[in-house]
């Protein structure tokens, strides 16, 4: 296990680029599996997550060409399915959440599909109904092996139905978006996911000759093909990452400029770190984050105090809630954070308490910050990362805290975060990674 020795109270400046989007990398590197035509996939992150969902794809059979650093061309058109029911797969499936993506297309290409209950962040339960249930409204029987820990999903032939997810699950949607692409007859998807992701995922697949409708809202009309061709694409900028940023930047920033952040796709996130004081500068599809010796969170109109809670797109999203926590630690002003996706995801602020932070974890779901207004510094500690996102919420407080930290457990960081310490280091910070 790795860690991270961060030395705090050195302040950043310069120009930082955030990496390809992991969300929509891991979707759009199991559309390949659609086609037996070549995919050159561009801006690909070179993180933990990614990486092994392109070896997976290796193992079934694709052909992965590297170009470039994140430049890529997939060809699916050997694939070996017998790979699918060794242990191997199931293992290694069962360790990346991205995996359970693999059954829309096989489903719809190959009439049989296998996956382990998903892994991935330690954050509560996450169901894979959404997934099922559409595949099952598709014509699929699933089975589940209780034996062997998988599902087994299988159909003759997929046809179009009408569909109302029980809820707007982002991977749920992508899934089901393609199955029904080679499904017969037409797909209608209400309560769809429509995040920035799956509009990259639609627009990508439309290239390759599927008849997508509705792209950027949440009905989705699909018209089945035969068959799919070969594309180019390019992954947007992470907006997590830019958001993470964002935060960084107004906790421990001297001025910091962030490049090419696709400003359009940002949603609310810019709007949300301005309510809690922070200036956010736009510049043409730059973001500049000045010095704040001081931000001020703002009230709502009647007088009460400001709530963050998570939302499906356009809501804020859930993976941005670790690390306006943690900025808010400093702010002037008091903030409620409520996390109602996930039941476990602020159990990381009992590191932040010890650190000095004054934060009521109200229960699971809902924690109440009381700002420090920098009147008093967070002090250093001994922590260990449970998830990508409270990872980097730790390394954001550990930078601006007094003293040196010591971080564990960074794999989970670098799921999701591509050589983050090289980068931050680059703009003044020190971390030190310790294997």
């Amino acid at each position: 296990m790795s860690s991270f020795r961060i030395e705090g109270g050195y302040r950043l400046s310069g120009e930082i680029t955030p990496q390809g989007a992991k969300n929509e990398a891991l979707q759009v590197l199991c559309a390949v599996l659609l086609t037996d035509q070549p995919v050159h996939i561009q801006n690909v992150p070179d993180i933990a997550d990614v990486n092994n969902q392109i070896q997976l794809l290796r193992q079934i059979g694709v052909k992965v060409t590297q170009h470039a650093k994140g430049d890529f061309t997939f060809q699916a058109d050997e694939l070996d399915l017998t790979f699918l029911e060794s242990d191997e797969y199931l293992s290694r499936s069962a360790k990346l959440r991205g995996s359970i993506m693999f059954v829309g297309p096989l489903l719809a290409r190959y009439g049989r599909a296998l996956v382990s209950k998903p892994g991935g962040d330690k954050i509560g339960r996450r169901r894979v109904d959404t997934h099922f249930l559409g595949m099952e409204k598709l014509g699929a029987r699933v089975t589940n092996d209780l034996e062997r820990g998988l599902f087994r999903i299988e159909a003759q032939r997929l046809h179009g139905a009408w569909m109302l997810l029980d809820e707007a699950s982002v991977t749920g949607t992508a899934n089901i978006i393609m199955a029904a692409v080679l499904a017969e007859g037409t797909t209608t998807i209400y309560n769809a996911a429509c995040e920035p992701y799956i509009q990259q995922l639609c627009r990508m697949l439309n290239r390759m000759g599927a008849r997508i409708e509705g792209i950027a809202s949440n009905l989705l009309t699909i018209r089945g093909v035969d068959h799919l061709g070969g594309t180019q694409h390019r992954v947007l900028p992470d907006m997590i990452e830019v958001g993470s940023f964002i935060g960084m930047a107004a906790m421990c920033g001297d001025g910091i400029l962030i490049k090419d952040v696709s400003f359009e796709d940002l949603g609310i996130i810019p709007y949300s770190f301005q309510r809690m004081g922070i200036q956010v500068a736009r510049m043409g599809d730059d973001i500049f984050v000045p010095r704040h010796e001081h931000y001020e969170i703002e009230s709502f109109i009647d007088g009460s105090f400001m709530t963050f809670a998570d939302a499906p797109w356009p809501g804020l999203t859930p993976d941005l809630l670790s690390v306006l926590l943690v900025v808010a630690t400093q702010a002037k002003g008091s903030v409620l954070i409520h996390q109602k996706m996930f039941e476990s995801r602020l159990f990381f602020v009992d590191k932040l308490i010890d650190m000095g932070a004054q934060i009521i974890l109200c229960d699971p779901h809902r924690a109440v910050v009381v700002g420090h207004d920098h009147q008093l510094r967070l002090r250093a500690q001994r922590m260990t990362s449970p998830d990508i996102r409270a990872g980097i919420a730790l390394l954001i407080a550990a930078m601006s805290a007094e003293g040196t930290s010591t971080i564990s457990n960074i794999e989970q960081i670098d799921r999701g975060y591509e050589n983050i310490e090289q980068r931050l280091n680059a703009l003044g910070a020190h971390i030190t990674r310790q294997d």
